[in-house]
């Protein structure tokens, strides 16, 4: 059970990482490039530490492409949140449907190979 889930867990957690490391520096624009690069790159090292056990655990009972699936749904959802509560953005139908539509595309992958 522990390979089913720990890699979820995992993902969660680094795409918390990298959504701040890529976007994070948003909420505060007077910060030298140079600095938002660096604190961006030592905010990606922990997310590299939790996405490669995730993998590396996950790949025991998932294909790729269920994994990178699974990375860029939990993505999408980390990243709705963080632009709402984070840089006060709103989502609109757009976003919706268009996340919906991804959710419709990760069914497929998870679904299995369909009759010919």
């Amino acid at each position: 059970m522990t390979a089913y889930l720990a890699p979820i867990g995992l993902l969660v957690l680094s795409n918390i990482f990298m959504t701040f490391a890529w976007y994070g520096h948003l909420g505060d624009l007077s910060r030298p490039m140079w600095l938002a690069i660096l604190m961006a790159w030592g905010i990606a090292f922990f997310e590299y530490c939790l996405a490669v056990p995730a993998n590396r655990i996950g790949h025991a009972v998932y294909s790729t492409a269920e994994l990178k699936t699974m990375q860029e749904v939990i993505t999408l959802l980390v990243f709705a949140g963080f632009a709402v509560f984070w840089l006060g953005e709103r989502l609109t139908v757009n976003h919706l449907v268009g996340f919906g539509l991804i959710a419709a595309g990760a069914f497929f992958i998870f679904r299995g190979p369909l009759p010919a």
